[in-house]
């Protein structure tokens, strides 16, 4: 990636995040129950019976009420696990939040060591945060290309999940960036434009 395109990159980071920390808590609460309502009703969320969750941080939106309410159901649900070894994130199987949960790499919430290893081959659905989207299905993340790490060979449905405000017109991209099949907002679902 050129030196130009990554200095794009930045500042669109650095826009979208300006906006997400400017929007209330009120706001956010908000729009992440219509996320899970909307999520929950989602023939791609209730046809699969694997699926890895995210743990948000404060400004993203917040599925942890439909993980909650979801490990009471057949599903399978695991959280990305930070692997110090590899330098990436691997999925763990859930059982319970309250007592599987502890505070990882850079301060997200993640399964404990003791928690299970699923191959990302097992798993049906990934739920994937971003910085921003596009209607091209091209995410930003926060740079460090964990995610696309994580995704570069799952083959199964990947949908973004973001507020309104992170869908962008464009997103300049990287030979190793991970397209999502669709993009899920508070008020749309968007599957994106193939170019």
């Amino acid at each position: 990636m050129s030196t130009d395109e990554q200095g794009a990159k930045a500042e669109l980071r650095t826009k979208c995040r300006a906006i997400l920390k400017s929007l209330s808590a009120e706001k956010r609460a908000s729009d992440s129950a219509k996320l899970c309502a909307s999520l929950k009703q989602h023939h791609s969320f209730q046809n699969a019976a694997s699926i890895l969750f995210f743990a948000p941080l404060p400004e993203e939106p917040d599925l942890w009420p439909l993980l909650n309410e979801t490990l009471a159901t057949k599903k399978l649900i695991a959280l990305p696990c930070f692997d110090s070894e590899s330098q990436t994130y691997l999925p763990r199987r859930i059982a319970d939040i309250h007592v599987e949960i502890m505070s990882g790499k850079f301060g997200i919430r993640e399964p404990a060591p003791t928690c299970i290893a699923i191959p990302l081959a097992d798993l049906d659905l990934v739920l994937v945060p971003g910085v921003a989207f596009d209607a091209s299905g091209r995410r930003l993340g926060r740079g460090k290309g964990y995610y696309d790490r994580l995704l570069q060979n799952f083959s199964g449905k990947k949908i973004g999940i973001a507020f309104d405000e992170q869908i962008v017109d464009a997103i300049p991209v990287e030979k190793n960036d991970v397209k999502v099949d669709l993009i899920l907002t508070p008020t749309r679902s968007m599957s994106p434009i193939q170019h």
